[in-house]
């Protein structure tokens, strides 16, 4: 006797989340503040209505002092960060120099247009360098890239358009822009099915290493 399949199912019978891509749909966002940049973004990665990792990390190293926050497809996000560190490490190695978070976003978006027909993937690059500060630039589906004071993506972001526009500063210190980033993931974890689990921050000001911080459950404000 065939099992009852209660979840959208292939003609095999198997459930058909078990053959959807991996998916970081997601809650993401960065944002200049008064003396660098911060990024941060929830952990949970999804495969349709399945949860299949409640802790990854989707806040990714590019350079030192640059990060990228990814949304969309878990494998096209990490190939593209992949051969974009791979880019920038051998600019380094022949300039001698660290790269500019304008290159990291130029190189991008030039791999996120020109494959735009083959990629899902939503990415915000942030960092800091010696010629601009702190920057954060939104690359979209599609490969367009904006440079924005504060920048949200993911399935997430639609649900805090407005607490975003109504709180963010440019001139917040650090422990403001802090609390502000958590409580944007949050109200987007809180309303959005596909974002969850932890929430983490990375801090970037060009003195010295960037600073990580996790809020686990008792952390995360509730609303």
């Amino acid at each position: 006797m065939a099992l009852a399949c209660y979840a959208p199912c292939d003609k095999y019978g198997a459930p058909s989340f078990l053959n959807e891509e991996i998916s970081t749909g997601t809650s993401i966002m960065a944002c200049v503040y008064r003396g660098g940049v911060i990024v941060g973004a929830d952990s949970r990665t999804s495969s349709g209505a399945y949860i299949s990792n409640r802790v990854s990390d989707k806040l990714t190293k590019i350079t030192d002092n640059i990060y990228c926050c990814r949304s969309g497809s878990a494998a096209d996000t990490q190939a593209v960060a992949d051969i974009v560190a791979y880019h920038l490490a051998f600019q380094k190695a022949e300039t001698g120099e660290e790269p500019n978070v304008a290159t990291a976003a130029a190189v991008f978006q030039e791999l996120c247009y020109t494959h735009r027909e083959q990629l899902t993937a939503g990415i915000i690059v942030a960092g800091y360098d010696k010629i601009k500060g702190g920057q954060v630039y939104s690359i979209p589906l599609g490969g367009m890239c904006v440079e924005r004071k504060c920048a949200t993506g993911g399935s997430g972001s639609t649900y805090v358009y407005g607490y975003v526009d109504s709180n963010y500063r440019d001139d917040m210190t650090e422990e403001e822009v802090k609390k502000f980033v958590v409580n944007t993931i949050a109200l987007a974890m809180h309303r959005d099915g596909s974002s969850g689990g932890v929430i983490r921050i990375a801090l970037i000001d060009g003195n010295g290493p960037v600073r990580t911080e996790i809020f686990a459950a008792d952390r995360i404000p509730q609303f």
